[in-house]
């Protein structure tokens, strides 16, 4: 247990109702790479315990009480306590899946996801990628498409910035971005960085979000 407690992809579980945190904990405790080292009942909880656990990932609810996962994962951010998060809800309407990734959120997932996809999803943002469901990338791909087209452009970025993320929105990883544009990964990073600087964002949904919104790149 002490070998695995120091390999693994340290998660914390956000959620209200008992029977969802204890039900992921069992998926995800028989992962040999991942480890739950915290359940938090509230928006109160998850900022308190992100802070004395320091976990790689949050999988934050929306709906809690005291304080809901927007406001938790806006805290949790503004500490930079290092997690990533990745929103787990019921909920796949417009303004929660916008609201959740302009807090800065790395993953969305509906709760009737397969456990499987939920594993690959923490690995895949523990990586530092993006992870958000198809069904649910639909209707974030059509809003941008539409407040693509209600906002001017504005030059924020280098001709190489906007190229990285234009190849970002397809949900490419660094790998893929670096290989597309014959750039070395190291580049991309640094790109990445700038963009993020330069926008004002901390992830990558959130920033093709902006990007689109100021007419930088289209979907």
């Amino acid at each position: 247990m002490t070998s695995k407690a120091k390999e693994s992809i340290r998660v914390l579980i956000v959620d209200d109702h008992a029977i969802v945190r204890q039900g992921l904990a069992t998926v995800l405790d028989q992962q040999e790479d991942l480890i739950v080292v915290g359940q938090a009942v509230d928006g109160v909880d998850a900022v308190a315990q992100a802070q004395e656990l320091l976990s790689d990932i949050i999988l934050m609810d929306f709906q809690m009480p005291q304080m809901d996962g927007v406001e938790a994962i806006r805290r949790i951010i503004g500490e930079r306590t290092g997690s990533r998060i990745i929103i787990l809800t019921t909920y796949a309407t417009d303004e929660y899946i916008f609201s959740g990734i302009e807090a800065g959120a790395q993953g969305y997932l509906l709760k009737d996801s397969p456990p499987d996809e939920v594993v690959t999803a923490i690995r895949t943002v523990h990586q530092g990628d993006s992870m958000i469901q198809p069904r649910v990338a639909s209707r974030l791909l059509d809003r941008l498409g539409q407040l693509s087209h209600a906002h001017p452009p504005e030059t924020l970025l280098s001709v190489r910035e906007i190229e990285v993320l234009q190849v970002m929105a397809t949900g490419a990883a660094n790998k893929e971005i670096a290989n597309q544009l014959q750039i070395g990964q190291s580049t991309v990073k640094t790109h990445i960085v700038r963009i993020f600087n330069k926008l004002g964002v901390n992830g990558r949904l959130e920033a093709v979000s902006e990007g689109v919104k100021k007419g930088i790149i289209e979907l």
